[in-house]
Formats: structure tokens, sequence, C-alpha cells
């Protein structure tokens, strides 16, 4: 399933998109205005081996979630890898905001990122 945003609020899935392309080639990096984008992974264990309406259940949360910050600009549902990619405009704190906001909602779902030794 591909999910992209167009517009700051408008998720869909996108046709041009093939199954199967690599995310470096499909996922923008930069943003209409020119402006370089940030992104995140979140890991859903299993999400691929639900029933199908639960899968849709599941996909249809995260939509929704991600309909309602305007920093979206791109997202992709792997259920092959079971991962969700987001891109986004930066702004201090959005990746923390959308992580959470997706974990209440699928409690399930794990952030992927690497560890920092605290200083």
């Amino acid at each position: 399933m591909k999910i992209c945003a167009y517009a700051s609020t408008t998720l869909t899935v996108n046709p041009e998109t093939e199954p199967g392309l690599p995310l470096w080639q499909v996922a923008p990096t930069r943003d209409s205005n020119g402006q370089r984008l940030t992104d995140f992974m979140m890991l859903i264990p299993r999400l691929r081996s639900r029933p199908p309406i639960e899968i849709e259940r599941v996909s249809l949360r995260i939509q929704s979630i991600l309909s309602r910050h305007q920093d979206v600009v791109f997202a992709d549902l792997n259920l092959k890898l079971n991962l969700l990619w987001v891109s986004l405009r930066p702004r201090h704190g959005a990746i923390s905001e959308l992580a959470a906001a997706i974990r209440l909602n699928v409690p399930e779902a794990v952030l992927v990122a690497h560890y920092v030794e605290p200083r």
C-alpha cells in the first residue's frame, strides 16, 4: 500500500507507484519549495500475518493520524516488511508527536531509531 500526501491534509493511495519499487525511488527528499524533508520508520510486528480486515483497520487509523498533521508529505506502509515510512517537513518535535499518536492507536508499532549515547 502506498499512501501519499499531496496536499497538507489529503492522503491518497498513489496509483503511479508500483509495488516493489525501492523506497529511495519513491520517497521525496524535498518538498515543493525545495526544503529538505526528514523521515522516520515504525515497525509494526506481524502486521502482514493479520486478517485483511485488521490490516485495513490499522492502515485507516494510520492514515487518519497522518492526515491531521500538515507536516506529513509522504507515507508508505510496506506490508512485506511490516514497516511504515513517513517523510515530513522538519519541525522540532514533529517526529515524536507523530510516533506517539501512532503508538496510541497502534500500540504494537515501534519507532526505529539508532541508539545515541547520553551526554
